[in-house]
């Protein structure tokens, strides 16, 4: 068994340890939390159940999709099409720009036509975007990163809003499930479908000889994700809906501004946070072969094995994730907040790694560090986004958010080198970013959120 096969297996049994503390000790949930746990009625419990149920297949089948073509995207334009690098670039910047521009505007028609409807059009357009993979004409290329730019958009704003918007409307917090629970129930789950569809992605491509194999399993997941959504789920709205809605003027002022302070900083979290994790999917593997290739006594380039350096960083997500519903949703140890304050300095610490050592080894420890703070920042600021923005304006708000983070993306996209020493000054720019989103988020949203 090689290194990285082992250190696979102890993350994934460090997993199975903390989902066994998480499920099977019942007996050390504070007392208070027992006592409320004891008063839910069967039927509260049930219609919990069967809402959490309902949402995490569809959110399953819609991140399935979305990490099935993943891993293939650029070989399938490069090796597969032979395009030139120039052009694939290009693709992959029309992506981002597609999502930057519709970034308010699908939020904003969410919130007007419903969540659900948005929902709807998702598995529609971004099924329109693995179809167009079926013809290699650049027009039709083209066409299709921008049918998924604008699906990215939706996917990131309408599912999460409709479901925070449906958990308070049904009261699911006093059936015994927490928003925070939820969400880490969420992340727990797309770690596990990852690293499920990393393997059956790979499975499809080597059985077909084919590399858009992947994108026609992911329409077919979006296929049955549209049904569930069209037979099972109901429609909510945002304000813009209703011409009835209450002003925002009379919500007092200084609670107001607090709560636009806080918006922003999650504004500026994301757009730092995830613009760092979308630049370690670039370099991550330059990265790791780069400090191969110093403790390599061959003059032959390192070999790699991607993919299951791939299915360690989504288990040390998966782990992440666990973590977080130990310390927030069971234990109750940290808050949000703090938890993600520590986040941002830990994953600033982490992204150093490349510079600091020449060791293979710590580099790649360093990078699953990162990844574990992935799997727990999408809780932490999932539940924050679910208490500072209001329900009607849910939708248009998350997709606002995300603007910055694809302007940050392509730019960052436009300037891109070659090369050790510019990937190491992404590093160190991305970790001084982070390192400063800590000091800004711990000032700005506070301990008690």
């Amino acid at each position: 068994m090689n290194f990285y096969d082992s250190a696979f297996l102890a993350l994934i049994s460090v997993a199975g340890l903390l989902t066994w503390q998480q499920y099977h000790k019942k007996e050390d949930l504070p007392e208070a939390k027992t006592l409320i746990e004891n008063a839910v009625t069967p039927h509260a419990k049930a219609e919990a159940s069967q809402f959490t149920r309902l949402y995490i297949t569809v959110y399953c089948l819609v991140m399935g999709s979305d990490w099935l073509q993943g891993p293939f995207v650029y070989s399938l334009y490069k090796d597969q099409f032979g395009l030139p690098e120039r052009i694939v670039g290009l693709l992959f910047v029309t992506g981002f720009l597609s999502a930057a521009i519709s970034g308010y505007f699908v939020g904003q028609f969410a919130d007007k036509h419903g969540r659900r409807t948005a929902c709807l059009i998702f598995c529609c357009t971004y099924s329109i975007s693995c179809f167009s993979t079926l013809v290699p004409s650049l027009p039709v290329l083209f066409s299709g990163r921008i049918f998924g730019g604008l699906s990215t958009s939706v996917m990131y704003s309408a599912f999460e809003s409709w479901m925070v918007t449906e958990f308070h409307k049904r009261r699911i917090d006093q059936a015994g499930t927490s928003l925070s629970s939820m969400f880490g129930i969420m992340t727990t789950m797309n770690s596990i479908v990852a690293i499920l569809s990393g393997v059956f992605s790979e499975w499809l491509v080597q059985t077909t000889h084919t590399k858009r194999a992947p994108f026609m399993a992911s329409a077919g997941l979006l296929t049955v994700a549209f049904w569930i959504i069209f037979g099972y789920w109901s429609e909510n709205y945002g304000d813009s809906h209703s011409q009835d809605r209450t002003p925002a003027s009379l919500s007092p002022q200084v609670n107001a501004r607090q709560q636009n302070k806080r918006i922003l900083t999650l504004g500026l979290a994301s757009c730092f946070f995830e613009g760092s994790m979308y630049l370690f999917v670039f370099f991550w593997t330059p990265a790791l072969k780069s400090a191969a290739s110093h403790s390599n006594s061959t003059n032959l380039p390192p070999s790699l094995p991607l993919g299951m350096i791939f299915a360690c960083f989504m288990g040390s997500t998966m782990l992440g994730s666990l973590l977080f519903n130990l310390l927030i949703s069971k234990y109750q140890l940290l808050s949000p907040s703090r938890l993600l304050t520590m986040i941002f300095a830990t994953a600033s610490s982490a992204l150093l790694a490349p510079i600091i050592f020449t060791s293979e080894t710590l580099t790649f420890w360093a990078f699953c560090v990162f990844e574990m703070c992935v799997g727990m920042y999408w809780p932490s600021v999932g539940y924050l986004k679910g208490r500072f923005v209001e329900d009607g304006v849910r939708a248009r708000v998350y997709g606002m958010l995300r603007i910055p983070l694809n302007v940050f993306v392509v730019v960052a996209l436009g300037i891109m080198q070659e090369g050790e020493a510019y990937r190491n000054s992404v590093f160190l720019v991305c970790s001084g970013l982070l390192l400063f989103t800590s000091g800004v988020f711990h000032w700005a949203v506070g301990e008690g959120s």
